[in-house]
């Protein structure tokens, strides 16, 4: 708790009135230098031994749209080892449950359009999420793969960001006579009510599950898998396992996995081995939910973008899709990859395929990704499972069943340039059946 009270006290946005950040703003240039200030503190104490370990990882990008797209390389850039990624699908998945937000709830809470304070360059579709996803990772091609194509591991995660559960019974307590949560620094205590108040959350792993690879049980070896990239998400509890191999068909052995590389030459003929156990029993809904498909994403690796305010990776698209449909208990599919001229990284979307159409970027990027999530077709069913990265059961349902769910990076590399193949298991879910701390210049 020490670390996190010098923290808050060097470096909080809010406590310091470090709130602003936009364009016509006079302080935006001092508050995002000192956002960079605050990753470098904790990757110093990180160092020094002061704490075992650290991890930063972005918020919600798109809610607000206050992370443009260069805070988001600058803080990866100041400490790539502590700075490892975003969240890739937003808590608050049942905000878009009839009834308890108003009609236009969506899922995440992601209800706002731009501000002053936001980045004048993202669309005004990047402000809802998609299959439950945010668009900054729901977009092939978009920003999160704009990323990855710099050749250097960025993950994505889910959670519950659980604040009040859906349907629970309990509701805030009263303010004392003279305080507040800025002089005490909490909420007051609960109190228990008889009938259900209204929620945006699940309880952790009912709805959103972050799945991390590690050999052993602990907080550190989970900080050092997801360091390392090892890493896939899925909703609604779409698939009860996952391993994914990248291998040259010339080499023995197993290859590398999630967020690792492999060196390969121009024309070597590679296998990527995708491994699922599927759903064995109900979601929290009271629905198993069945995986339909598996898509492979192939980007090119280019090194550092000289505008850093990029968000589109323009050679990302998807290269293969498996119709698994039907199948149950444990298979394994085998996608035959050739290195071209250039490094490359792929990772994996899955879907229960209930909904989805062109992707944002078009057809021809992505024939059938996930699409906006809209009030309009919330209806009490089953959530979305994903595959590549968290995946939940829960009460929240829609009629969408495209997901994003995690990404796994595999790592390619020529012999003499790098094939970034990067397996980012990206989320298979279907809509209808989380020390993380984020420095804020705000």
């Amino acid at each position: 708790m020490d670390l996190l009270t010098q923290f808050e006290l060097a470096y909080d946005g809010k406590l310091l009135g470090y709130d602003k950040g936009g364009v016509a703003d006079a302080d935006t240039a001092r508050n995002e230098a000192h956002a960079v200030k605050a990753i470098k503190w904790l990757a110093e104490q990180r160092r020094s031994g002061y704490v075992d370990d650290v991890l930063v990882l972005a918020n919600h990008p798109l809610r607000l749209g206050i992370d443009s797209p260069h805070e988001m390389r600058a803080w990866r850039d100041a400490a790539p080892e502590i700075m490892i990624g975003m969240e890739g699908a937003p808590g608050a998945q049942g905000a878009a449950l009839p009834g308890w937000r108003g009609a236009t709830s969506i899922r995440g809470e992601y209800e706002n359009k731009p501000s002053a304070q936001s980045w004048s360059g993202y669309p005004a579709d990047a402000y809802v999420t998609y299959g439950g996803f945010d668009w900054a990772t729901a977009t092939v091609g978009g920003l999160w793969d704009s990323m990855l194509a710099e050749g250097r591991l960025f993950s994505i995660t889910t959670n519950s960001d659980n604040h009040r559960t859906v349907y629970d019974t309990w509701a805030n307590g009263t303010w004392p006579d003279g305080q507040n949560f800025d002089n005490t620094g909490k909420l007051p205590d609960p109190v228990r009510t008889d009938s259900p108040q209204p929620g945006s959350d699940f309880w952790p792993g009912e709805f959103s599950r972050t799945h991390v690879g590690v050999t052993r049980y602990g907080y550190r070896e989970v900080m050092a898998g997801l360091r390392a990239g090892r890493v896939w998400v899925d909703h609604g509890h779409l698939l009860d396992g996952l391993d994914v191999r990248l291998k040259r068909d010339c080499d023995h052995g197993q290859g590398v996995t999630l967020g690792g590389r492999l060196r390969v030459r121009k024309g070597d003929r590679l296998t990527l081995n995708i491994t699922v156990t599927t759903a064995s029993r109900p979601n929290a809904q009271g629905i198993l939910p069945e995986l339909a498909h598996v898509d492979v994403i192939r980007g090119a690796v280019r090194g550092a973008v000289s505008d850093r305010d990029a968000w589109r990776a323009p050679d990302t698209k998807v290269v293969r899709t498996a119709d698994v449909g039907g199948r149950k208990g444990t298979y394994t599919l085998r996608i035959p990859v050739t290195a071209g001229d250039e490094s490359f990284y792929l990772r994996l979307r899955g879907s229960d395929g209930k909904r989805h159409g062109a992707g944002y970027l078009g057809a021809s990027v992505d024939p059938h990704g996930p699409i906006p999530t809209s009030p309009a077709t919330v209806t009490r069913g089953p959530t979305h499972g994903s595959i590549p990265t968290p995946s939940s059961s829960t009460r929240q349902v829609s009629d969408e069943a495209s997901t994003d769910c995690s990404r796994g990076l595999i790592g390619c590399s020529h012999a003499r340039r790098e094939h970034l193949l990067r397996s980012r298991l990206h989320h298979l879910g279907g809509d209808r059946h989380g020390l993380h701390r984020q420095p804020r210049r705000r």
